[in-house]
């Protein structure tokens, strides 16, 4: 597995005001897809594209497009949500697809919820959106559930993990083509596997709470 920890200063910024709890919900919204946008960049260093001939207004040229069959996005709801337009806007051509995971506070073991992706993944390049990497457990289940559906090559971004959801990942990644994009490692979970310092319940803060 391949892991790309994002060193610029505008993330680091951007994270910084992300942290912040006093900063209000509109401008985390904001932030998040900002921070994705630039994490799309690096994450899609290696998608794949094919010669694609034009000509411009001077002469023919030789250019690319992406290949065939394009690209599927998986934010991973809700939180992976707040992602999917920073990824969209950098990859508009990419086609999107949504994962419902829910983690169960007693036993922090995830389970699938719902699903809207094609039937066959075969031969698909595959970009999970899930802000916070936190025990891997949601994560780690949605790459496999990828995998298992044909996909050979996945990509997760995220904008914080931790050390122990890193481990997580990549023994759940085995052999198989997984990178993993991160704005930030942090120094790890606290009791209720919140990652600290973290930002706090992305979902949250994103969306707001709702009563279950």
């Amino acid at each position: 597995m391949r892991v790309f920890v994002a060193d610029h200063p505008l993330i680091t910024h951007k994270l910084t005001v992300l942290r912040d709890a006093k900063t209000p919900q509109p401008t985390f919204r904001l932030l998040i897809e900002e921070i994705m946008t630039l994490l799309a960049y690096e994450a899609t260093r290696e998608v794949r594209v094919e010669p694609h001939e034009i000509l411009t207004p001077v002469a023919p040229t030789t250019g690319v497009r992406l290949s065939e069959p394009l690209p599927l996005i998986v934010p991973i709801l809700r939180a992976g949500l707040g992602m999917l337009e920073g990824m969209v806007k950098l990859v508009p051509t990419a086609e999107v697809g949504f994962l419902g995971m829910v983690r169960d506070e007693q036993t922090l073991q995830p389970t699938t919820y719902a699903e809207r992706l094609p039937d066959s993944l075969a031969g698909r390049q595959c970009f999970v959106l899930d802000p916070m990497l936190a025990t891997g457990g949601s994560l780690a289940a949605a790459i496999r559930f990828l995998f298992d559906r044909g996909a050979d090559d996945v990509t997760a971004i995220c904008v914080l993990g931790t050390p122990e959801g890193v481990e997580v990942i990549r023994e759940a990644a085995g052999d198989r083509n997984v990178t993993l994009v991160l704005g930030a490692i942090d120094e790890g979970l606290n009791d209720q596997a919140y990652i600290v310092p973290g930002l706090g319940d992305a979902g949250d803060r994103l969306y707001g709470t709702v009563d279950h």
